[in-house]
């Protein structure tokens, strides 16, 4: 099976894992796992901890670990974990994840094949946490950890992976075949969708909106483009709060100037716009707050917000404002929808870099690891008020569900308020998939491991 994926050429994660690219992540859930890891569906599955128990009412998880190896053929021993695990999710560790993860009290060895996980607050939905790839368990001068594949040969930007030795398969069972072998390189975009076009790969994956005009372009099979109904942000962040968007109101006329529905519509049909920072309830106390803005039929929002730029204009001089976006036709295409809908209401916008310092708008484009409010919130407050953001640290420290729920919910409606995030739609991500690949499923989390794209070998 060959395997392309979007971006550079894929790297095992280290110690510091900040930055992991869609093809760092995947390499390193190949050849790694953690206590678990998910299955084709986005589903929580057995990794190195065979089963595990949630008691307390999510206050302590108990693990207990399979006849795992590492890549050494060393066996896997709760020793060997423990001080893995207390590496990545200490606060310094850089790891995307350690953030939602200062819950955790203690991890320690209770046996060679059982660890016990202490929470200072109660956390019953940390198990999609412990599935990242971010949390894998990667040995120190090793090539890998425990994971469903070892690494055979690297050949240019291509890893040849082979399934993992099974040490429970019993003698006399068929073993895996070369042709259960998976090729995994990163490439750009365009080539990743020319090798598969032309047959010569199975799958591309970790693609986005910055590339899908690329991929309209090359017009493939639509029995072959898969979109999964990922679950995140997808929006604009609130980068400085000053000038014309020092004033709530002001914000709030950006925000009901966009057109979600042409953009989303234009790009995909099964693209969904979204209007809250929550996409449900999850965890909360109530719905998702609901902006006041929201409440303007949809073909009155620009008229209002362009009074409320006009009644500005009256004592100032034209806002112009700073968008950072993606690159990539996709980028551009945004840029220009963007960017129309904001002249339409006497703003003027200039685009810049995403990691420009100086821009006053920052799309953020993220698939949420877990269905956690508190993640949704936290990561749209980037300049939130300091009520919104003592909030959402209220909602961390809550010392019960029924608190934690509460503390969301006046978390949500505050941030909604302080309109300090313009929700525009749901994270876009599509892959192209061989038919045979049956295995393959769409799912929320967006993430499809290369052990669950055709039958286990294992």
């Amino acid at each position: 099976m060959v395997v392309s994926v979007i971006g550079v050429e894929p790297t095992l994660a280290g110690r510091n894992r900040a930055a992991l690219s869609t093809g760092d992540r995947l390499l390193t859930d190949s050849l790694a796992e953690g206590l678990v890891r998910f299955d084709a569906a986005g589903q929580i599955e057995a990794g190195v901890a065979e089963r595990w128990t949630v008691i307390d009412d999510g206050r302590s998880y108990i693990f207990r670990l399979r006849a795992a190896q590492w890549s050494d053929g060393a066996p896997v021993r709760a020793a060997d974990i423990v001080p893995l695990l207390r590496r990545q999710i200490a606060r310094t560790s850089g790891n995307r994840i350690a953030p939602y993860l200062t819950a955790i009290d203690s991890i320690v060895e209770m046996t060679p094949e059982v660890i016990e996980i202490e929470l200072a607050r109660p956390r019953p939905d940390l198990l999609k946490l412990f599935a990242q790839p971010e949390l894998a368990l990667v040995r120190a001068r090793a090539d890998g950890g425990a994971g469903p594949f070892r690494r055979r040969t690297v050949s240019g930007r291509a890893a040849l992976l082979t399934p993992a030795p099974d040490p429970n398969r019993d003698p006399e069972e068929e073993r895996p075949t070369p042709e259960q072998d998976v090729r995994l390189r990163g490439e750009r975009a365009a080539l990743a969708i020319l090798r598969f076009v032309e047959r010569h790969s199975d799958l591309v994956s970790g693609g986005t909106l910055a590339d899908w005009p690329i991929l309209q372009a090359a017009n493939p099979a639509p029995a072959n483009v898969r979109i999964d109904p990922a679950a995140g942000l997808f929006g604009l962040a609130i980068v400085h709060r000053d000038g014309f968007l020092a004033d709530a109101a002001n914000r709030a006329a950006i925000a009901q100037a966009f057109d979600r529905a042409g953009l989303t519509t234009a790009t995909s049909p099964e693209w969904t716009p979204r209007e809250t920072i929550l996409p449900e309830q999850i965890d909360a106390a109530a719905p998702p707050a609901i902006p006041e803005w929201a409440n303007v039929p949809a073909e009155q929002r620009q008229a209002s917000a362009r009074r409320q730029v006009a009644a500005w204009r009256a004592a100032n001089e034209l806002p112009v404002l700073r968008l950072a976006l993606p690159g990539g036709p996709g980028g551009t295409l945004l840029w220009a929808r963007l960017a129309r809908d904001l002249y339409a209401i006497g703003v003027r916008p200039q685009r810049t870099a995403l990691d420009d310092p100086a821009a006053d708008l920052r799309l953020i484009d993220e698939v949420a690891p877990y269905d956690n409010a508190r993640w949704y919130l936290a990561e749209a407050c980037v300049t939130c008020s300091a009520e919104a953001a003592a909030a959402i640290e209220a909602a961390r420290l809550a010392d019960t569900l029924a608190q934690r729920a509460e503390a969301t919910t006046l978390a949500d409606r505050l941030l909604t308020q302080d309109v300090a995030f313009v929700p525009l739609a749901r994270p876009f991500r599509w892959s192209l998939v061989a038919l045979r690949l049956r295995q393959w499923q769409p799912n929320p989390r967006a993430w499809h491991p290369l052990n669950r794209l055709r039958p286990d070998p294992n």
